[in-house]
């Protein structure tokens, strides 16, 4: 298993941990990962810290050629949210933990000329299945259903 994806997945447990949703992210800039985040909605009692906000913000504040040359790895598909900061940062390429339990706009996201890389990792799957089994409300409730 990549490295990265395992950091992330790492987050996505200690969100769950937390009682929150089990979603890990990771901004990875020349080899390095540069900001960890997972979904704190819940925790934080926020309406915007899905993983990739959480990693983006932890990250620090950066310059515009240092996203250029960044990789974002999430372990579920970025939402409309995610996907849009992603876009407007012009972070090139996101690889993505899975995409069955829920699809952001990959295909807009691709039509704006990111890289898309669909791992279909089956503990990300694993993880995702049991929380919306276990948890169906507060799934709905974070993807805006």
């Amino acid at each position: 298993m990549d490295s990265f994806l395992k950091a992330a997945i790492e987050k996505s447990r200690l969100g769950l941990a937390e009682g929150g949703i089990p979603i890990g992210s990771v901004l990875v800039l020349d080899g390095k990962i540069i900001g960890r985040g997972h979904n704190r909605r819940l925790q934080q009692g926020s309406t915007v810290l899905h993983a990739e906000m959480d990693c983006l913000e932890n990250a620090g504040r950066r310059t515009a050629s240092d996203y250029r040359r960044s990789m974002l790895f999430s372990t579920l598909s970025p939402c409309d949210m995610c996907s849009g900061t992603a876009l407007l940062y012009g972070i090139p390429k996101i690889v993505i933990g899975e995409n069955t339990t829920f699809k952001g706009p990959e295909a807009y996201v691709r039509s704006r000329g990111v890289e898309l890389v669909q791992l279909n990792d089956e503990t990300c799957i694993e993880i995702m299945r049991g929380f919306i089994q276990q948890r169906p409300e507060l799934w709905n409730e974070d993807i805006g259903e």
